[in-house]
């Protein structure tokens, strides 16, 4: 059976666990792990811009001893208009070993790794994004030893990045309160109850979620490709600010997964704040995306 990252909720603890562990064995002694993808090629399609999930993957595999090869949607009839994206993926098998996809498309996505021809692995769709919160959950384990008993807030909109974060907590069942402006958190209530249980709480008010929280996530209010640019007026009160963080736990840390509007989801002074961990979260995803290609890799 083909090894995929689709999303988190396909794993158990074990497996979410053994990938940190590979991240943090890597971090710690990258020369070991040089070779391991030797002779192996990563394909990449982005059909979405990219910074971070480009650099990552990228220098990642390389640093790993393999290729990497990007692609582009367009140029290779990804969008179905030449041939069907399954024979697309047919041919790419006989090239390379691996393919990271970055779009618009979960279903497509998931069409795509039922095909069992190799590891597809999820590099960002309109429903998840499981290699930034695999990253954030390293970036949290290296900041609180006991992170089982952590608190944290995520103060925003739903979106892909939310799902995900969603998906790890029903796992670890570590406290998380979710803040959405009133009118979403409606909207996408039934979606949100997938993952009802005791430490998850739901919040409308940004005050209330981040009291005495150990970490305050957030993201854009608006992401990359949504038409709808009305509701950012819901988020009035919203912006994580230094009287959000005051109110949270001594300890507290802020992330973001980037890119930040300074002075819509967060200020530029806490985002360049020493609570601030962005950028730990910027390097760590290309430890666990090294871990990800691994574990997929791995007959």
């Amino acid at each position: 059976m083909t090894k995929n990252f689709i999303d988190i909720n396909n794993f158990n603890k074990k497996q979410l666990n053994d990938i940190i562990l590979i991240a943090k064995k890597i971090k710690k002694n990258p020369l070991k792990y040089s070779s391991v993808c030797q002779n192996k090629t990563l394909g990449m399609i982005f059909e979405k811009q990219s910074l971070r999930t480009r650099l990552s993957f990228n220098v990642g595999m390389q640093k790993l001893g393999g290729r990497v090869i990007e692609l582009k949607g367009v140029d290779i009839g990804f969008d179905g208009t030449r041939e069907k994206p399954e024979d697309i993926l047919k041919v790419l098998a006989q090239y390379i070993d691996c393919l990271m996809i970055r779009n618009d498309d979960h279903q497509k996505l998931s069409v795509l790794a039922n095909q069992n021809i190799i590891p597809i692995i999820n590099g960002l769709t309109d429903y998840s994004h499981p290699c930034q919160i695999l990253g954030d959950f390293l970036t949290i384990q290296e900041k609180f030893k006991e992170y089982s008993r952590i608190k944290i807030t995520w103060i925003g909109d739903f979106n892909n990045v939310l799902i995900s974060l969603l998906q790890l907590q029903n796992i670890y069942l570590f406290k998380l309160n979710v803040v959405l402006p009133k009118k979403i958190l409606e909207k996408n209530r039934k979606e949100i109850s997938k993952y009802k249980n005791k430490k998850l709480t739901l919040f409308k008010d940004p005050f209330l979620g981040s009291l005495g929280s150990n970490c305050i996530m957030t993201d854009v209010w608006i992401s990359m490709g949504q038409k709808n640019k009305k509701k950012i007026q819901y988020f009035k009160g919203f912006t994580v600010n230094k009287d959000i963080m005051k109110n949270a736990a001594k300890n507290v840390i802020f992330m973001h997964c980037l890119p930040a509007k300074r002075g819509l989801e967060v200020t530029s002074d806490v985002l360049e704040s020493d609570k601030s961990v962005v950028l730990q979260q910027a390097l760590n995803r290309m430890f666990i995306q090294q871990a990800i290609l691994i574990y997929v890799l791995k007959k």
